[in-house]
C-alpha cells in the first residue's frame, strides 16, 4: 500500500522515495542469481513493483519464463481437476483463437489428450477460418472434437422474440448459449469445463458475463494477452493461430483491439503498472499516452463488478462467500 500512497502523493520527491523503497524491497526478494530467468515467472506482490522506472518502450516487466509457467499451469490443472475435484476429463470450447488453443494444449499436457473433449460451437456468422484453426489445434495436440451448431438456439430466441436485437446482443446470446452447451456436455461426460479468458480481457471487462467467465477453473486468468502469445508459441500452438489478430468472432470483421481502441501490448503494460500502484499522473510523467492510460484505467474501474460473484446482502454471520469460507477460499 505504501508504494500506491507514495505515487498518489505526487511530485518528483514522492516518486524518488517510491523508487528507493521499491529498490530495497526488490533486493530483498531477488534471487541469488541475478540472471535467473525464473524470476520473471513468479510475480512479486503488486505493491512491490520492479525498481526501474516505468517506460512505454520497456515491456520487460511482462516477460515470463515460458518453461516454468507451462510446468506451473500443468500442475495447477492436475491439482484442481484431479486432486481437488475428482474429475478425470475436461471440456474446452475451441474457437480457433489463441486463448482456447493454449488452454486445450495445457489440458492435453496435464491430463493426456484422450481426457480433453474439444467442442466447436459455431454460429452462422462464424468465420470458416475459425473452424479451420480449431481443427488445426485439435489435430496438433491429439484432441477429439465435436461440432454443435448454436445458430438454431440463438436465432430461435432472438428472431422469435427479440428481432430488433443488434449484433452485440446477438453475440452475447451466442456466447451464453455456448456455455450452456459446454456445461451440459460436461455433465454428460462427467467432465469439468475449463475457462479460457486471459487477464487482459478480465481486467478490461472485455468478455460476456456469465459466459466466458463461467467455468470453475481458468489456467490463463493471470496471464496478460501478450504473455498468452509468448506461452502459446513456446508450447507449440500453430503460428497461424498465434499471429492472427485477436477476435471474439461474434461479429463479422470484429477485432479485440478495434473494439478496445488500444493494442494489447500497450494496454498490458498500462495494466501492469496500474496494478503495481502507479497512478495515471505518474504514467503520464513517464511518457505513457494519457489518452491510452485514461482508456485502460477507465475500463478497469467501470468493469470491476464483472470480476466478482453477485453481491450478497448479509443478514447473518454465516453469509456464503462472505463469512462462510473453507481454508482453501482464503
Amino acid at each position: 500500500m505504501s508504494a500506491r500512497e507514495a505515487s498518489h502523493r505526487g511530485g518528483h520527491a514522492g516518486a524518488a522515495a517510491d523508487d528507493e523503497a521499491v529498490r530495497a524491497a526488490e533486493a530483498a526478494i531477488a534471487p541469488r542469481d541475478p540472471g535467473s530467468r525464473h524470476r520473471s515467472a513468479v510475480w512479486a506482490h503488486p505493491n512491490v513493483p520492479e525498481a526501474r522506472r516505468p517506460s512505454p518502450d520497456d515491456d520487460s516487466p511482462l516477460a515470463i519464463d515460458t518453461d516454468l509457467v507451462e510446468r506451473w499451469l500443468v500442475e495447477f490443472l492436475r491439482d484442481e481437476i484431479r486432486r481437488r475435484r475428482g474429475f478425470e476429463r475436461v471440456v474446452v470450447g475451441l474457437s480457433g483463437g489463441v486463448d482456447s488453443s493454449l488452454t486445450a494444449a495445457l489440458c492435453a499436457r496435464a491430463l493426456g489428450p484422450e481426457a480433453v473433449h474439444g467442442f466447436l460451437l459455431p454460429y452462422r456468422t462464424s468465420s470458416a477460418e475459425s473452424r479451420a484453426h480449431a481443427l488445426l489445434v485439435a489435430d496438433a495436440f491429439g484432441i477429439a472434437t465435436r461440432t454443435i451448431e448454436v445458430t438454431g438456439a440463438v436465432d430461435g430466441y432472438l428472431d422469435g422474440f427479440e428481432p430488433e436485437a443488434g449484433p452485440h446482443r446477438r453475440g452475447n446470446v451466442a456466447a451464453r448459449q455456448r456455455m450452456i452447451i459446454l456445461f451440459d456436455q460436461a455433465y454428460k461426460l462427467r467432465a469439468l469445463p475449463v475457462g479460457t479468458g486471459n487477464k487482459s480481457e478480465r481486467l478490461l471487462g472485455y468478455y460476456t458475463w456469465h459466459a466466458d467467465d463461467s467455468p470453475p477453473i481458468n489456467p490463463l486468468g493471470d496471464l496478460f494477452k501478450t504473455q498468452v502469445w509468448a506461452l502459446a508459441r513456446a508450447v507449440g500452438v500453430p503460428p497461424e493461430i498465434v499471429d492472427k489478430p485477436a477476435t471474439a468472432d461474434l461479429i463479422r470483421g470484429q477485432t479485440d483491439e478495434g473494439d478496445l481502441g488500444i493494442s494489447y501490448p500497450e494496454a498490458d503494460l498500462i495494466l501492469h503498472h496500474t496494478l503495481c500502484g502507479r497512478s495515471p499522473e505518474r504514467l503520464a510523467e513517464a511518457g505513457f499516452d494519457p489518452a491510452g492510460v485514461a482508456l485502460v484505467t477507465g475500463r478497469l474501474h467501470r468493469t470491476h463488478w464483472k470480476r466478482h460473484l453477485p453481491t450478497v446482502a448479509m443478514l447473518s454471520a454465516t453469509a456464503i462467500g462472505e463469512w462462510y469460507l473453507r481454508p482453501v477460499d482464503y
